[in-house]
């Protein structure tokens, strides 16, 4: 192939994969997949046992951000 058809391809594929970057980014900075309608009304279909695993998971997950957190001392 000659190059300049693929020094056009490439720089074409890289725009492209930046235009797609930063619209994923863009929809997440705006908010564009959080859904907390959807949150809410998978709690009614949630048994006890799956609501205790996921408070559990949550405990787990808190207090290993406070270990972190306490460990991590910031240079005088």
């Amino acid at each position: 192939m000659d190059s300049h058809i693929l020094t056009l391809m490439l720089g074409i594929s890289t725009f492209l994969g930046a235009l797609g970057l930063g619209a994923l980014l863009w929809g997440l900075k705006t908010g564009q997949f959080d859904d907390p309608k959807r949150f809410l009304d998978n709690v009614h279909f949630d048994n006890e046992e799956d609501l205790n695993d996921a408070a559990l998971m949550e405990k787990k997950r808190l207090e290993a951000k406070r270990k972190r957190e306490k460990e991590y001392r910031p240079p005088d």
